[in-house]
């Protein structure tokens, strides 16, 4: 029996580690790499908390060290998915009918675990696994996946206290439901953190999740499925596999039960769920929940007052952290003519200047891309460019052979329509244009209709004029926008993260917006005085 009203108070941000020189956590973090790096793990589904191996092995290798085995994961079939289902399904009626208190806790435990023990092998895994450096995966893989937890449960308290009002004689009450089967998460490679949001707050909502990573972070997102096993989520809750995309896709919104997908990816993948739910809508309980993040062609444009500095640090870190495979990376620049050539002329040292390699030595700001694929189709856009006579500032190499390496690149584009200009890369690949310093206001109209894709965008001025401006014309050009800053590094509870048009539904990750997505509401009326006579006052003799 409760005793009393429990409040989950606003969380502060988890502090960031530095991993300085002579740091314990830099010594801590490069004794776990060396542990990670001489054992071969064997990586098994996770399905109703039990462990399952279906014999069909995929190897996984650093994308900076493809000669080395870091271990191999049990693909999934379509046995695996239906039984992922049913283990769910089987886990809710106890799982929604547990105390909010007792949900809460299981996820303020993972974080502190996250925070404390595993935080060097939630960053290694995510270093080895997704070729990210040390403070990348800290940001990431520590930091933000514990606001994500500390900050849901804090964001789901407050939504739980919302209540109607009540009348004279009666009380009004409304009851946040999960919803009625499983959801579905399907997560990228690019950030341990959304993988790690996006099926839990969604269960953390009442709700049954089956899970499902991109291959390229299994090797993160197994490290954290043990984490929430060892904080003591129930078996069946969350349910972890490895199939294909379309074997995944195609049995759970074939199924009666489907209550929802949380997606990020690629915006095909997410019209293609849209399309197949609308098309099988019939088939459904209720209507599922789509919600989804996609892909970005993220902008930084500069006002001719703006500090070239500023400009081009913003670029060097918008562009190039993490080799440019963020869906916020700056992809796209604008450039006023009055201060190209200084911006080049420093964009260029900046680049020249980034040391490139694996990620357990702590010198390289650059790492490789994420697989194979990734760097074919990256290279191919460089060689396109070169091909066309585009002007290649910087960078243009790559090479596979001891790891998936491309050089951070910039190309500037006189045409800026230009493919590069208006296509998703998803690599260290920037593309500037020069525009006539005195046509800022027509440059804005450019940048709002370049693009389908309205993510994240920056403009930099010091013209407060200028910046009004940019803020009104590009109301609708990004989801997240920034001004005197890069378009990256949403920090959870501070900048809740999404867009719209071909981005995704704009649900806000990080805050109570996407938490509602998840949560069926049902309002309860108790009279306390009954009528028992139909007739109104107005019926009498006047």
């Amino acid at each position: 029996m409760k005793v009393g009203n429990f409040r989950y108070p606003m969380p502060v941000n988890e502090p960031i580690l530095n991993y300085g020189p002579g740091s314990p956590e830099k010594a801590r973090l490069k004794e776990v790499l060396r542990e990670l790096k001489g054992q071969v793990m064997d990586i098994p589904m996770v399905i109703g908390g039990k462990e399952v191996r279906s014999g069909d092995t995929k190897e996984i290798r650093p994308p900076h060290e493809i000669s080395h085995l870091l271990g191999h994961f049990h693909a999934s079939d379509e046995s695996h998915v239906r039984a992922a289902i049913d283990a769910a399904l089987a886990a809710r009626k106890s799982w929604a009918a547990m105390d909010w208190e007792t949900r809460a806790a299981i996820f303020l435990k993972a974080a502190d675990l996250i925070a404390t023990k595993y935080r060097p092998y939630m960053n290694g895994t995510t270093m080895l696994g997704q070729s990210k450096n040390a403070f990348q995966a800290e940001i990431d893989a520590a930091c933000e996946i514990i606001d994500f937890l500390r900050f849901n449960v804090h964001f789901l308290d407050e939504i739980y206290r919302v209540q109607p009002i009540s009348g004279p004689m009666m009380h009004n009450r409304m009851e946040y439901r999960g919803l009625e089967g499983f959801v579905l998460a399907v997560t990228p490679f690019n950030f341990t953190a959304i993988g790690g949001n996006l099926p839990t707050c969604v269960a953390m909502c009442g709700n049954v999740v089956v899970w499902k990573p991109a291959n390229t972070q299994v090797y993160s997102a197994y490290m954290f499925m043990k984490i929430l096993q060892e904080a003591g989520l129930p078996d069946g809750v969350i349910n972890l596999i490895y199939p294909s995309g379309p074997v995944a896709g195609e049995i759970c919104t074939s199924h009666p039960d489907f209550a929802g997908v949380h997606f990020t990816g690629s915006t095909g993948v997410f019209n293609y769920f849209w399309k197949t739910i609308g098309e099988r809508i019939a088939t459904y309980k209720g209507y599922p929940r789509i919600v989804g993040e996609t892909g970005g062609k993220d902008f930084v444009i500069a006002h001719k007052s703006a500090n070239p500095d500023e400009v081009v640090t913003a670029l060097l870190r918008g562009a190039f952290e993490y080799q440019g495979q963020k869906c916020s990376a700056a992809s796209r620049a604008y450039i006023p003519s009055n201060m190209a050539a200084e911006v080049k002329e420093k964009l260029i040292a900046g680049v020249k200047s980034f040391k490139m390699g694996p990620v357990d030595d702590f010198r390289n700001f650059v790492n490789a891309v994420i697989d194979e694929k990734a760097f074919d189709s990256i290279a191919g856009y460089i060689d396109q460019a070169k091909a066309d006579g585009q002007d290649i500032w910087v960078g243009g190499g790559h090479d596979k052979s001891v790891g998936y390496f491309i050089e951070p690149t910039v190309i500037e584009a006189k045409d800026p329509k230009y493919r590069t200009m208006c296509e998703e890369i998803f690599g260290p690949v920037l593309t500037v244009h020069v525009y006539d310093a005195e046509k800022f206001e027509e440059t804005l109209d450019l940048v709002d209709s370049t693009s389908p894709y309205a993510l994240t965008g920056a403009v930099l001025s010091k013209d407060r004029a200028a910046v009004e401006l940019a803020v009104d014309k590009l109301r609708h050009a990004a989801g997240n926008f920034y001004i005197n800053d890069k378009p990256t590094g949403a920090v959870v509870g501070q900048q809740p993260f999404g867009g719209a048009r071909a981005s995704g539904t704009n649900d806000k990750a990080g805050s109570p917006l996407n938490l509602y997505r998840w949560l069926s509401a049902r309002t309860i009326k108790e009279t306390f005085v009954t009528p028992t006579d139909y007739r109104y006052p107005f019926l009498g003799e006047e």
